[in-house]
């Protein structure tokens, strides 16, 4: 994996817990490195840590302080930061169905608008995108994807929304999205998919993982209402696709 940022940096996070932070802004790079440090530590884990939560730019390490102290445990993890992390040779590739506009992208004619084109190329470049999930956070399921096409790039809007629905794909500042569960968003939603990345009862629980590669496809209001009740028995919906 090739060096283009600076040395990682060692952040204590309360008193059980450290950041190994690769990059202050978000990062196609840095989350890679993220998710290899992730890694590494799953396959040889360290004595005293108990939990990591990799995000775009760093990972957060809690461990027992009283299985671990910060200065061996810190040492540890920057050795391992600022060595050689090998790539996900197994990346995982998924199709998933979006039903664009309309009641369930309310927001696709006015992005049309403010990027000065038609609501079929905004469905159109979206689509096109293939985008790798850079972490899952915020409410269970919600994957957040890097890749997203620069032309699609805006703010997010003045306004959050208190409720979006489930489902919702969405893009706001350089990301998309896949809001599994109903909640309060900032983005500009432009359809809904029938996947759930999250369902409680279902095995697996979380469909998609950090690393996991993306892409679209669209689909009508019928085809939408056929898998959302086939999603809500249960079956997976989205489409392993072969390496």
């Amino acid at each position: 994996m090739a060096d283009t940022l600076p040395p990682p940096r060692l952040l204590p996070s309360g008193d059980a817990a450290i950041t190994i932070e690769f990059s202050r802004t978000i990062d196609d790079t840095a989350n890679r490195k993220v998710l290899a440090l992730d890694r590494a530590l799953a396959a040889a884990p360290i004595a005293g840590i108990t939990e990591t939560v990799p995000t775009y730019r760093s990972l957060l390490v809690h461990y027992d302080p009283t299985a671990a102290d910060y200065d061996t445990l810190g040492a540890q993890l920057m050795a391992l930061a600022t060595g050689p992390l090998p790539l996900d040779s197994q990346t995982r590739r998924w199709r998933i169905p979006v039903c664009y506009g309309g009641e369930n992208g309310i927001d696709l004619e006015d992005v049309a608008k403010a990027l000065k084109t038609t609501p079929d190329d905004i469905v159109a470049r979206h689509a096109a995108g293939r985008y790798r999930v850079a972490m899952i956070g915020f409410t269970p399921g919600w994957s957040y994807l890097s890749g997203l096409d620069k032309f699609l790039h805006m703010s997010r809007r003045e306004s959050p929304r208190l409720l979006t629905p489930a489902g919702t794909i969405a893009i706001g500042g350089i990301q998309t999205g896949i809001q599994c569960l109903a909640g309060p968003s900032g983005w500009h939603l432009l359809g809904r998919t029938p996947v759930r990345t999250y369902q409680l009862h279902r095995d697996p629980t979380f469909l998609l993982e950090p690393g996991d590669e993306v892409t679209f496809y669209a689909i009508d209001t019928k085809m939408f209402a056929e898998q959302e009740r086939a999603a809500e028995a249960g079956e997976i919906i989205a489409e392993r696709v072969a390496a």
